[in-house]
């Protein structure tokens, strides 16, 4: 099973898509924006899959908005997917 690991390294919205788009393998053709990774998530990664992630208060801090819209992403493709586990300790 394919497992992506964030936590306060990742920093900002381009290196968090960037580090899920690794881990999982997604396809060249990945647009590096919140409607490409659900559409990916949803319908082009093969399950199961986690994506685990824990991010700090000082990545909290730095993403300001983008915490919540990466977080609210992340769980309206596991709710659309039974074989997506996200793992969120924030």
């Amino acid at each position: 099973m394919k497992v992506c690991k964030l936590d306060g390294r990742q920093r900002s919205k381009a290196a968090i898509l960037s580090r899920i788009a690794r881990d999982l393998g997604f396809p060249g053709h990945f647009g590096g924006n919140l409607d490409a990774l659900f559409d990916i998530l949803t319908t082009d990664i093969e399950g199961p899959f986690t994506v685990r992630w824990r991010p700090t208060a000082n990545a909290r801090a730095a993403l300001g908005a983008d915490f919540g819209r990466i977080r609210s992403t992340l769980e309206d493709a596991a709710r659309e997917r039974k074989d997506m586990t996200l793992d969120l300790a924030a």
